[in-house]
């Protein structure tokens, strides 16, 4: 049995010992001890030297009242109800002492030791409810070792061999010629019409540029500076004041824009409209490309589109899948997880893990939630 599963019984067996335990005396009558025997035992250390010696009269004759009320609104057949009136009957005395107090309070110990049970069953159904959650979080992690393994041995059937170059070559092809065009664009364009693009892009999810800051989006469009290209200014950014005001109408509101901005403006590049590789699924190339297709068409001339609708027509062939499987293999196999797939490592392990998880589950369906 898993660390997690034995775990999970050994709480459950807790807290059904537990249960039993308040079950033999009665919930709603040891829930009734309880209340009582915490009240009195506040009353002991509220009256706790007031009511004592030679003190306060009126503080003594209240606590006595209060005492005798208290244990006369007992139901009768609470447990240890004789108990309470023992102490009762103890503690209406003409005078009381300090002794006296703590003599009520070891005489109610028996009470302390009943009520007891209802900690104890409470505590237990807490950590019971903690194993079930570290159980399921357990099971969650195994679930996901289990894909990975069964994701590494995938990748381990696949045809190494297979010409890989066949979807490699028209990929490359398109991410080079998208990585140039955007490049000339960023650099010789207005910034305002850059930064257009890239904000036009946002309409579409599976192209992944970070959204131009709404400040710097506003100086471009409302500025003249904003007709000059990206590079100019971020050249512009890192003139002194001094040597701006030849340039720009208003240094301090370029220097707001444009300087708090600086990474983002260099960072801007065409990686978002690159297929990559390895390449996504047959099944998510169309929709990939269909979106690059509207943005890179505002920037790019028809030999870039021409070269990405190529890549839309690999999702056609037949050994696209397992091209890609070779092409993924090749990529992310490490040394060490070739050995491991050959010497029979990952399938132990993914068994292993396998088994694990089901007596997870087996002991998660035995044991209520409740």
């Amino acid at each position: 049995m898993t660390d997690a599963a034995r775990e999970l019984e050994t709480a459950a067996e807790e807290r059904r010992r537990a249960r039993e335990r308040v079950e033999a005396v009665g919930e709603a009558d040891l829930r009734t001890c309880r209340e009582a025997y915490r009240e009195l035992l506040d009353l002991l250390d509220r009256y706790d030297g007031r009511a004592t010696g030679s003190g306060d009269f009126e503080a003594f004759t209240e606590f006595q009242g209060t005492v005798g009320t208290l244990t006369d609104e007992l139901p009768e057949d609470l447990p240890e109800r004789e108990t309470f009136e023992e102490v009762d009957e103890f503690l209406q005395q003409r005078r009381l002492s300090e002794s006296d107090f703590e003599r009520a309070r070891a005489e109610l110990e028996p009470v302390g030791d009943l009520v007891a049970r209802l900690d104890e069953w409470e505590t237990a159904r807490e950590r019971y409810a903690e194993a079930r959650r570290a159980a399921r979080r357990r099971a969650s992690e195994l679930d996901e070792r289990a894909t990975a393994l069964e994701r590494l041995r995938r990748l381990g059937d696949a045809d190494l061999d297979a010409p890989v170059e066949q979807l490699r070559e028209p990929i490359e092809a398109y991410d080079d010629a998208v990585r140039e065009a955007f490049g000339e664009f960023r650099a010789d364009s207005p910034a305002r019409d850059v930064l257009s693009a890239v904000e036009r892009a946002d309409a579409y999810p599976l192209v992944d540029f970070q959204s131009p800051p709404e400040a710097l989006l506003e100086y471009v469009r409302t500025a003249e500076a904003g007709t000059e290209p990206i590079p100019r200014l971020l050249e512009y950014a890192d003139y002194s004041a001094s040597k701006l005001d030849h340039y720009v109408e208003d240094t301090a509101a370029l220097k707001r824009a444009v300087s708090t901005r600086r990474t983002y403006l260099r960072n801007l590049d065409a990686d978002p409209l690159t297929v990559s590789w390895p390449p996504p699924p047959a099944e998510r190339l169309p929709w990939l490309v269909r979106e690059y297709r509207s943005v890179v068409s505002g920037f790019a001339d028809e030999s870039v589109v021409a070269r990405l609708r190529e890549v839309r027509g690999l999702a056609a062939r037949e050994d696209y899948a397992r091209l890609r499987e070779s092409a993924l293999a090749r990529s992310e196999l490490s040394g060490e997880e070739r050995e491991r797939l050959a010497s029979g490592a990952v399938e132990r392990e993914l068994e292993d893990v396998r088994e694990e998880r089901a007596a997870i589950e087996a002991a998660l369906e035995e044991h209520d939630p409740l």
